[in-house]
């Protein structure tokens, strides 16, 4: 009787359902099978034909990281953002500065798609204005935003399918038209990782600052970690898996593009390159699917990106970090941040007129590997200093694992090019003046930026 008593009484809890292989579908899904696609064109012109390098480095950086975001998921399941590890690991002030450096991604992710969309259009039809692309685009996806209408573009199954079906179609094609124009030789080359005569490592670890863009997303399985069966195995496993098949897929459809395309400076527009690959090989049915779903994957994107970013704010003037009169405001019918809505639309198209491809590219990069190099270095403290009475310290585990993806986030980070790193800079400035006037000369407690609800 006191058991069922009990058990009426006990407080709701989430109940802890998901696979490990639910959590992976769910990171390849934020990730997307094609995120290297759009990257090609720039990153081989920079690396000097070597972008199946830099996304095999990129992913041993990720790898590293996604055990240290996993092993901090596991010890926090109810976190699941690196300003909560780097704050438990290391300390509140640290904590705040991670969340600022994320804060600058949520901002910089609307215009990355927008640019994006806006080439892919222009390549389209290319007769209308790259500004007008823009503008058209940003008002359209504000006005679905500001309707309440949501996009299910980044968990559609049936999207990743198109996306990996229109992929797979490239791979084939791409493989019969190496093969049959070069044979064996033309096919299996070392080139596409080192060519002596154009190999430079500055170059490469500079574009690699670039490439990493295809891993960006991989922690948001961390998200899930209350949700899921065997949290500290399974929390563990998904984020280094997912990033194992994203760095080993993407690599493939770069090698062949390679392999298809070797002269990196002949391509008649840098940014949607692979789209003039896919049509050498798949004429110009493929040139159209490859840019249908990289359009409507960057809608889907813009459309999330935009929405994210103005609860951010929301919650943000919620809890007066920032002025509430403005950011706090609520649409009474439909519930969304009309404001911080149109705030983010119009920054949208001011960044994305001011910035190319690469660089808004490059400054997501920015603020993204400050918070890899913090989780790893929270992770190496959590572990090896921190840890329970009792506990062995393993030295591979506990320090050389995060050390180490510490060193190699840190080398791609210092590659990134002098302006990515002068705006980022000037962003952490702000932060840290903010945090310091916050907390009366570092005194008090920071402010939460809570990413939860965003």
């Amino acid at each position: 009787m006191n058991d069922k008593i009990e058990a009426q009484t006990a407080k709701p809890h989430l109940r802890r359902v998901l696979s490990l292989w639910d959590l992976i579908f769910y990171g390849i899904v934020l990730i997307q099978p094609i995120a290297a696609v759009g990257l090609f064109g720039v990153a081989s012109k920079v690396s000097g034909g070597h972008m199946s390098t830099t996304l095999l480095i990129a992913m041993v950086g990720m790898i590293l990281t996604a055990i240290s975001y996993g092993r901090m998921a596991s010890l926090y399941p109810s976190a699941g953002s690196a300003y909560t590890y780097v704050g438990k690991g290391l300390n509140p002030y640290f904590g705040f500065m991670a969340g600022w450096a994320m804060f600058l991604d949520y901002l910089i992710v609307p215009v990355i798609n927008t640019i994006y969309a806006c080439l892919t259009l222009q390549r389209l039809v290319p007769s209308i204005p790259f500004v007008i692309w823009v503008i058209l685009f940003v008002l359209f996806i504000t006005f679905l935003n500001l309707r309440g209408i949501r996009t299910m573009a980044r968990s559609n199954e049936l999207m990743l399918l198109v996306m990996c079906l229109v992929i797979l179609a490239f791979i084939v094609l791409g493989i019969h038209y190496v093969f049959h124009d070069r044979g064996w030789s033309g096919l299996l080359s070392y080139k596409p990782f080192y060519d002596p005569k154009t190999f430079n490592l500055g170059a490469v670890m500079t574009a690699t600052s670039f490439a990493a863009l295809t891993y960006i997303g991989f922690d948001g399985v961390t998200t899930l970690a209350e949700d899921v069966k065997n949290p500290k195995r399974n929390m563990l496993l998904a984020p280094i898996l997912v990033c194992l098949f994203t760095g080993l897929f993407s690599i493939l459809q770069i090698y062949l593009a390679q392999r298809i395309w070797p002269d990196y400076n002949s391509f008649p527009n840098l940014e949607t390159a692979f789209f003039d690959v896919a049509e050498k090989v798949g004429g110009r049915l493929l040139f159209n699917a490859i840019a249908v779903i990289l359009f409507i994957a960057c809608l889907g994107s813009g459309l999330a990106g935009q929405v994210g970013a103005a609860r951010l704010l929301f919650g943000m003037g919620r809890d007066g970090v920032i002025p509430g009169k403005i950011f706090s405001h609520l649409d009474k019918k439909r519930g969304t941040p009309t404001y911080n809505l149109i705030i983010m639309g119009a920054l949208t198209i001011i960044g994305s007129l001011l910035l190319s491809y690469q660089g808004s590219a490059e400054l997501l990069n920015f603020g993204a590997f400050i918070a890899f190099m913090a989780v790893n270095i929270a992770t190496f403290r959590q572990f090896f200093f921190l840890r329970k009475a009792g506990e062995k310290r393993r030295i591979f585990y506990d320090a050389i694992l995060p050390v180490s993806g510490f060193v190699v986030c840190f080398l791609i980070w210092i590659s990134l090019p002098a302006a990515a790193k002068l705006i980022g800079g000037i962003w952490f400035l702000l932060g840290f003046i903010y945090l310091v006037i916050r907390t009366r000369g570092l005194k008090q407690k920071p402010v939460i930026l809570n990413f939860k609800d965003s």
